[in-house]
């Protein structure tokens, strides 16, 4: 059966996270209902990670089958958004080797978590206010110990149906961005809750509520009630996801798939 990639976008404060949901809705849930009638048949589509509720994402990955090649798939990215609610965008839809997947060949994923220190009304929805000194330098400090771990179950939701609450952390750095204090951490994987509840810790040393040692000890304690609190959703963005694979390149930059190792493209098929 023939394979798409689909990137997309979307705003998730109105949805319950990408992955479908009984009784609520759900980013998955939305595209999947919009495609299918697009189509005239059930589709359903593998996504590149869970996010959780109120999380957005600026570059999201899906895969998806269909019996038969599709003829248009620009044609078919117009006529998706014409219909999809105003907080869910497809940027592009194109054919894939049939055993590319969204989720499992995706080598990494970044997330920014964004802070903004003075009352905002137009940060409402994108960024956590907090009122309050920060010291930003022994936050990176204690984000620099990242690296020396592989358990985060200190920072993961506790009772997840996963195998392994070892992650690789590649990037784990505070800088400013257009007044905004940001976060940007990049990692193999990641756990349910993980980004939210690392930024709430960090935060805590940034107050100077905890030490850099405390910091360690909540690492090494693996015990999610030794960390801080999780903070809000609404200010936390999927940026990116990077593939090791060369994705078949776009008709526009801006558009181009994050490429872990640009190589020549192996086992794509052209359209």
């Amino acid at each position: 059966m023939p394979r798409y990639f689909m990137h997309l976008a979307y705003n998730g404060s109105r949805y319950n996270g990408y992955q479908i949901q009984p009784d609520a809705p759900s980013v998955q849930e939305t595209v999947e209902k919009c495609l299918g009638l697009k189509l005239g048949q059930a589709v359903a589509i593998t996504g590149c990670g869970r996010t959780d509720t109120g999380v957005h994402t600026r570059n999201y990955y899906a895969h998806f089958d269909v019996e038969n090649a599709l003829n248009d798939t620009e044609k078919l990215a117009h006529q998706m958004n014409a219909f999809l609610p105003d907080d869910i965008v497809v940027y592009r839809i194109w054919q894939v080797a049939p055993d590319l997947h969204a989720r499992f060949d995706a080598v990494s994923r970044t997330y920014h978590y964004y802070v903004t220190r003075s009352k905002n009304p137009f940060h409402i929805s994108d960024a956590y206010f907090l009122y309050g000194d920060l010291d930003v330098e022994k936050m990176q400090q204690a984000a620099n110990m990242l690296f020396e771990y592989e358990d985060f179950t200190s920072f993961s939701k506790v009772h997840t149906q996963v195998k392994t609450n070892n992650c690789k952390i590649m990037e784990a750095r505070w800088f400013e961005q257009d007044g905004l204090l940001v976060f940007r951490i990049k990692a193999d994987r990641f756990l349910r809750n993980m980004v939210r509840a690392i930024v709430g810790t960090l935060l805590e040393v940034g107050k100077g509520r905890m030490s850099l040692d405390g910091f360690r000890a909540v690492i090494e304690r693996k015990d999610r009630c030794q960390a801080g609190i999780s903070v809000p959703a609404h200010a936390l963005f999927l940026e990116e996801v990077e593939y090791q694979q060369a994705l078949l390149q776009a008709q526009s930059p801006w558009l181009m798939p994050k490429i872990w190792k640009p190589e020549p493209v192996v086992g794509f098929l052209n359209h």
